[in-house]
């Protein structure tokens, strides 16, 4: 099998800056990111992703991933399942504290509000723990030593040496794009995929490498039974494309 990152969960949070709500789902998002699950999680950046960002797209394929919405419009897990899979979680502010509940604003959020924080960020990393199989002992806060917690922002201000949120763009997974048919497809592990069977000495046209591929790519990446030969066609092309490139 190739050679992929640490399995951890990606938090896609929504982006909505004008309703107090949004605000929460930020701050409980950050909140998990630098405070609760910092070794677990990564953030998945809303707007890169709906753009296009193969990074974070290809993390939200290979990895599972928690949607934080502010409202019942869901954006945050409606793009998710749109270009990348389905959210393994998914939580909405206003099912948490009810559509009417008094937040503050979204530049400032009132005592309702930071207490939703809170319980939404205890929530999300509960959620991260059940995810990954872990129990919470195994998940210790990390946050400099005599620093008491705080909200995220002000840990950020105090405590230079604290975890900072890393993000899905950097998560190391090889993704490739490659025409399949009269389609352009974006596949996850496929590079990784190519330099392993090579390495094993695997070459174009023999020892079955054109069918190793396919199974291999089929592992990370959903391919219809339909498309399966013009997948396999595809793939030994650009494996021997590859290949030629190693040895050239």
């Amino acid at each position: 099998m190739p050679d992929l990152p640490k399995k951890k969960v990606g938090i896609v949070a929504c982006s909505g800056e004008e309703r107090a709500e949004g605000t929460v789902t930020r701050l409980a998002a950050l909140k998990v990111l630098e405070l609760l699950r910092p070794d677990d999680t990564v953030t998945i950046c809303l707007p890169l992703f709906l753009a296009g960002g193969q990074g974070d797209r290809a993390f939200a394929r290979f990895h599972p991933t928690i949607a934080v919405d502010g409202c019942d419009k869901r954006c945050a897990a409606r793009a998710t399942e749109q270009f990348s899979a389905r959210p393994a979680a998914s939580f909405v502010v206003t099912d948490l504290v009810g559509p009417q509940a008094g937040l503050g604003s979204a530049r400032r959020l009132n005592e309702a509000g930071q207490r939703a924080v809170r319980v939404l960020a205890q929530q999300i990393a509960e959620r991260v723990d059940n995810i990954l199989g872990k129990s919470p002992d195994q998940t210790p806060l990390h946050v400099a030593p005599g620093v008491a917690q705080k909200e995220p922002m002000a840990v950020a201000a105090e405590a230079p040496s604290a975890t900072e949120a890393t993000c899905s763009c950097g998560s190391g997974i090889p993704v490739l794009t490659l025409q399949v048919g009269e389609q352009p497809v974006t596949l996850i592990a496929v590079p990784a995929i190519f330099e392993q069977l090579y390495e094993q000495g695997k070459r174009p046209g023999v020892d079955g490498a054109a069918e190793d591929l396919l199974q291999f790519t089929r592992i990370y990446n959903p391919i219809p039974d339909a498309e399966a030969d013009a997948y396999r066609s595809a793939l030994a092309r650009e494996f021997e494309a590859y290949c030629r490139k190693r040895e050239g």
